[in-house]
C-alpha cells in the first residue's frame, strides 16, 4: 500500500534552517506529482511546495519563495523540502503529498505529518 513518511521536524530559533524528508513507497515515484503543506494551529491547511513527477517545475508559496527549496530523488524515492532563515510564521505540522494517477483518475496520499516549531 501507499505509504508516506515524513522525518526531520523539530525546534529551531529564528533564521535557522531544517530539512524535512518524506520517504514513499508503494507507488512509482518518479510518475507522481510531489507536494508540501502545512498546517498552523487554527489554520486550514495551505500549499508550500510543489514539484512535478520529474522534478523539472517546481511551484512555492508566495510566503515562502526565496527561502524553501523543494527536491525529489527517485532513487531513494524520497521528496525533500530545505527550509532556511524560518520564521515563527511557519511554526506548523508539514505534510507530505503524492498524486498519484491511475488511468483517467487521480488519488491524493498524505502523510502523518511532521511538526516544525520556530521559536526562541
Amino acid at each position: 500500500q501507499v505509504q508516506l513518511v515524513e522525518s526531520g521536524g523539530g525546534l529551531v530559533q529564528p533564521g535557522g534552517s531544517l530539512r524535512l524528508s518524506c520517504a514513499a513507497s508503494g507507488f512509482t515515484f518518479s510518475s507522481a506529482a510531489m507536494s508540501w503543506h502545512r498546517q498552523a494551529p487554527g489554520k486550514q491547511r495551505e500549499l508550500v511546495a510543489t514539484s512535478n513527477s520529474a522534478g523539472g517545475i517546481t511551484n512555492y508559496a508566495d510566503s515562502v519563495k526565496g527561502r524553501f527549496t523543494i527536491s525529489r530523488d527517485s532513487a531513494k524515492k524520497t521528496l525533500y523540502l530545505q527550509m532556511n532563515s524560518l520564521i515563527p510564521e511557519d511554526t506548523a505540522v508539514y505534510y507530505c503529498n503524492a498524486r498519484v494517477h491511475y488511468g483517467l483518475g487521480h488519488t491524493d496520499y498524505w502523510g502523518q505529518g511532521t511538526q516544525v516549531t520556530v521559536s526562541s
